[in-house]
């Protein structure tokens, strides 16, 4: 898909749609309960779907009744034939699910698309091997192998995806489950969301000083029914936008107590000299003479790619680091941010771990692709309300992977854009 976009500021009120991260954790936990159970969310994306359609294809029964789904859980007890799973493009799909292969003690052949495949994945493959599960070092993986509970120890600053699937299947194993963190934690509070929903869901996690612990023979017991929160990572954009130009936007449904790292967008954008709001659940940002930060981006690696455009907003220099983990995602990140924001004027360049943004308050325009990354596409529009000319997007469905309507949403809120070739 290619879209043109005539520079426009964005004003207005958006509600926002449920967390994609929050759902893929309420999924595999009503999936792995011990009674049907409701998942209230309203609007998902592919990597939403891949994660349903593995854990159907590993024996849920999951269907959707116009944004309530009805789950039945998986069928404990061992089944012989192979599943057959297609994760798409979603590493925390692949990162859940592996674990959950293992510990159903499932025979399972696992495909993947995109990047999917390149991104590490050795950290827990190894620590699910040492513990009785088999697993392919290439794609499509071939899974069996029971997984046995006992102590796991992985390292905290490569995926925190890893550490949450470990946590997911843990009750499932019988036995107590310790996981060692061997190094410091990076996206802590996408585990906290973890062990939150987990808790829904009736499973204790006792935090510890180097890792996590979960005690044996508990069992997933679901709410009546679950409603997933709003997605602090997709309304950062809208946010971000507001902070930019227009006359303010707000976001409504999202909760201020979130276990969600990006609700920190609203600190951030305070710090630019946005004007920032909130008030029951609802968050309204608008625009002020914006200054260049610096951002730590430790526990917020979503937010770089639009954070990187606020800077492009911003008047002075904008340093970004702690985000080296960015060049593992569906795109290199940190290079992807510089290549397409360069095309569009932008005074910006890469570090080992960053980016410095010399910001202007405004951009030139031009095209630039998407290269296969959500937030990338997303970013560009963002961009675009700073441009003196027009931003062409080459392979903007790449928005389909996390936020399907993006772009009519943007259009709702004043936005110019048009499909010029689908």
């Amino acid at each position: 898909m290619i879209t043109r976009i005539t520079p426009s500021p964005l004003s207005g009120k958006i509600n926002t749609i449920p967390s994609k991260s929050s759902a893929h954790r309420a999924f595999i936990c009503a999936a792995l309960s011990d009674s049907p159970s409701l998942i209230i969310c309203e609007h998902i994306s592919k990597d939403i779907e891949a994660t349903i359609n593995c854990l159907n294809a590993l024996g849920a029964k999951i269907t959707d009744n116009i944004g309530t789904y009805n789950i039945t859980p998986i069928k404990k007890g061992s089944i012989t034939s192979q599943a057959q799973l297609d994760c798409g493009e979603s590493g925390s799909t692949l990162r859940f699910i592996l674990p959950i292969i293992s510990a159903l003690d499932r025979n399972a052949v696992i495909q993947g698309s995109g990047r999917l495949p390149e991104r590490p994945l050795l950290p827990l493959t190894d620590q699910l091997t040492l513990h009785g599960a088999k697993i392919g070092s290439t794609f499509p993986l071939e899974c069996s192998g029971k997984l046995e509970s006992g102590h796991f120890c992985i390292a905290g600053n490569i995926s925190s995806q890893f550490i949450s699937g470990l946590l997911l299947a843990a009750p499932i194993l019988g036995g107590d489950c310790t996981i060692e963190l061997t190094t410091k934690t990076e996206s802590k509070p996408y585990i906290d969301m973890t062990v939150d929903v987990m808790n829904s869901y009736g499973v204790k996690v006792e935090t510890r000083e180097n890792g996590y612990f979960v005690k044996g023979g508990q069992r997933y017991s679901p709410p009546s029914r679950f409603k997933v929160e709003g997605d602090w990572s997709n309304s950062a954009f809208w946010l971000s936008c507001g902070a930019l130009k227009g006359n303010g936007i707000k976001c409504v449904n999202l909760s201020t107590i979130s276990f969600q790292g990006d609700k920190a967008i609203t600190v951030i954008l305070a710090s630019f000299g946005a004007k920032v709001e909130l008030s029951n659940n609802n968050v309204s940002v608008a625009p002020e003479p914006l200054k260049g930060i610096e951002i730590n981006a430790t526990d917020i690696p979503d937010l770089v790619p639009v954070l990187a455009v606020v800077a492009c907003g911003a008047v002075g220099t904008t340093k970004i680091y702690n985000a080296a983990r960015l060049r593992l995602k569906e795109s290199d990140r940190l290079l992807a941010v510089t290549n397409v924001l360069t095309n569009l004027g932008a005074d910006i360049t890469q570090t080992e771990d960053g980016l410095v943004i010399n910001g202007t308050g405004k951009l030139n325009g031009g095209r630039a692709d998407a290269m296969g990354d959500h937030r990338i596409a997303m970013s560009l529009a963002v961009a675009a309300i700073i441009c003196e000319n027009e931003v062409v997007i080459d392979n903007a469905e790449a928005i389909n992977k996390s936020y399907p309507a993006y772009f009519a949403d943007y259009r709702k809120l004043g936005g110019k854009i048009s499909i010029v070739k689908n």
